[in-house]
């Protein structure tokens, strides 16, 4: 939706019709369709949930371990800082998790809004799962949890017209800030 601006030029609404905020980020397409990317339908290597514990922590891009789950960046971010909640063991639902792991998720994605706040002073958080690829999931066989970090303004011309997502960080720094600040038990 583009709006005159008093000058005569176009300007980009960061809001739709409908009122809601758009966070644009067509540099996902590519993941969105299938280019390269796991289906995660199987536990173990076909699964980048299962493969990631792994990996040392800093190819794996794992930010803390618990006993049953375990928070990481991810690979494909709306923001910087974007990190996830996974469980160790391969479940679609959430339903199928057991108590200890729907506790350690929950703790960990406490700690993991803890380590934002501390690291980037976010103004606020999208915080969530989709479950099931009708509701979004890109790798639905294998739960995950999102934290987004959000700023006013975080959505901008860059990746709608120069095809551009700016990220002022690489990964690997991202994650080291984050390992600094996140939250000892």
């Amino acid at each position: 939706m583009q709006r005159e601006t008093p000058e005569g030029g176009a300007s980009r609404e960061t809001r739709g019709p409908d009122g809601f905020q758009r966070l644009w980020t067509p540099h996902r397409m590519a993941y969105i369709r299938g280019e390269n990317k796991p289906s995660g339908s199987e536990s173990g290597d076909g699964c980048p949930f299962c493969r990631a514990p792994a990996l040392p922590d800093e190819e794996g891009l794992v930010l803390a371990r618990g006993k049953t789950a375990f928070a990481l960046l991810n690979l494909y971010p709306y923001n910087s800082g974007h990190l996830m909640v996974c469980p160790y063991r391969h479940v679609a639902d959430y339903t199928g998790l057991d108590e200890d792991e729907t506790a350690e998720i929950a703790a960990l994605t406490r700690a993991g809004i803890t380590a934002l706040r501390s690291a980037y002073g976010p103004q606020g958080f999208n915080v969530g799962m989709n479950l099931g690829s009708a509701a979004g999931a890109g790798i639905a066989a294998h739960l995950h949890q999102h934290v987004v970090p959000r700023w006013g303004g975080d959505t901008n011309f860059m990746p709608v017209v120069g095809q551009t997502k700016v990220l002022p960080q690489m990964l690997g720094q991202t994650r080291e800030l984050l390992v600094e600040h996140w939250p000892q038990p």
